[in-house]
């Protein structure tokens, strides 16, 4: 660890600074085009009377997707200017990404005594650097702030203010479905207060909806939801889920009960490691688990999308740093090291044009790879152990007690 004040100070800046350069020098620069998709849609709902599932960016094919709620969530953009609304979705970002590393990296600062400035100024660099991290920014995605909101109620869950929790879960999943999987694993983790009160933010948030925009919100839950065409072909390289891996092995074919059955034995997986993070009391774990399982089932998890991976990633890094056995110890801190450069190095877009082979199997898919190594690996906090005193030595102890 470097000691001093000054050379920390140096080493974050000079990391910062080569960070800074790799994201300007790599190609795949996204131009703020899904925040164009969110500004543009809102301006032509409120301001021209459009309806919101009908808009297309000029000269493209791609329109809004989410849930109403959302649409309802982003009108404030309508009184912001382009670059405004970009500044903005940066700061979000920015706010976002720092809770995150608050929750996620503190924690091992304190445990190992590091320098927690120095600590949290190396781990975000670390963050910019990860293509779902770029591309979240880079398109202007709002992934990192569902993100924060998800793990807003785990942090609630570990620090005493559960009976907040579950606010938002409801309020992510409202905005996008796939957080709607945490109030399962609310449930499946005993937490059904929780999952009543995410259930419960959900559904107002969605009536609310219904309420402002009664006719998008038809279309959407009897239509559009449906309409998988809406986001891109479910064979291109960016859609790095099991969706994904399935249409590039034949992407002229379905194959949905294919598709079905390896959802079914993932959530399987997903079931039975959230419910021994559950009895270990590992809520960290849980909702890692539950972030890479969301990813993999799926039918569309662009690249962006996996920043729902950072949490296993942290958490890897963390159980390695904290195991005793030297070689269990570099088998954890090595495969985490290498997933991160992995999904730092945009490899998959190797095999954009031609994904056959069994290059394009494993390289193409790399990113789907990780993710479900990380469900079916991710280290598990072990529970406190109880321990359990003579019934003869507990009536004296108690006795005393009274007298």
């Amino acid at each position: 660890m470097v000691k001093t004040p000054r050379a920390r100070l140096l080493c974050v800046l000079a990391l910062a600074t080569a960070v800074g350069l790799f994201i300007a020098l790599i190609p795949g620069h996204r131009g703020w085009f899904d925040v164009l998709v969110y500004y543009g849609t809102v301006n032509d709902w409120v301001h021209q009377g459009g309806v919101i599932y009908d808009y297309l960016v000029p000269s493209t094919h791609y329109g809004f997707t989410y849930p109403p709620f959302a649409a309802v969530a982003m009108v404030p953009m309508t009184l912001l200017g382009w670059h405004t609304v970009i500044a903005v979705n940066v700061a979000l970002t920015a706010v976002a990404c720092a809770l995150l590393l608050y929750w996620l990296v503190d924690p091992i600062a304190r445990e190992q005594r590091w320098p927690r400035l120095f600590t949290f100024g190396i781990a975000a660099c670390l963050l910019a650097a990860l293509q779902p991290a770029r591309d979240t920014v880079s398109f202007g995605q709002v992934n990192l702030l569902l993100v924060a909101l998800v793990l807003a109620d785990a942090w609630l869950l570990t620090s005493g203010r559960g009976r907040w929790a579950g606010i938002g879960i409801g309020l992510a999943a409202a905005v996008k479905l796939t957080p709607a999987i945490f109030i399962v694993y609310l449930l499946l983790s005993g937490r059904r207060r929780a999952a009543l009160v995410a259930s419960a933010t959900a559904a107002a948030a969605t009536l609310l909806a219904a309420l402002i925009a009664p006719g998008p919100s038809w279309r959407f839950w009897t239509e559009t939801l449906g309409d998988t065409s809406r986001v891109g072909d479910l064979f291109y390289i960016s859609n790095q889920s099991l969706r994904g891996v399935i249409a590039r092995l034949d992407p002229d074919t379905p194959h949905p009960v294919f598709w079905l059955l390896t959802v079914a034995a993932v959530l399987a997986v997903w079931v039975w490691r959230v419910r021994r993070a559950a009895r270990a009391g590992d809520v960290w774990g849980g909702f890692a688990l539950t972030g890479l399982a969301a990813c993999l089932v799926s039918p569309v998890t662009w690249v962006h999308h996996l920043v729902w991976v950072v949490p296993a990633l942290v958490l890897v890094t963390g159980a390695g740093l904290r195991e005793p056995d030297p070689s269990r110890r570099r088998r954890l801190l090595w495969s985490a090291g290498a997933a991160y450069v992995i999904l730092c190095s945009s490899v998959v877009w190797l095999w954009w044009y031609d994904f056959s082979g069994p290059g394009g199997l494993l390289g193409g898919n790399a990113y789907v790879w990780i993710t479900l190594g990380l469900l079916l690996f991710l280290p598990l906090r072990a529970p406190t152990p109880t321990v359990h005193r003579p019934a003869a030595q507990e009536s004296i102890t108690v006795l005393a007690a009274r007298s």
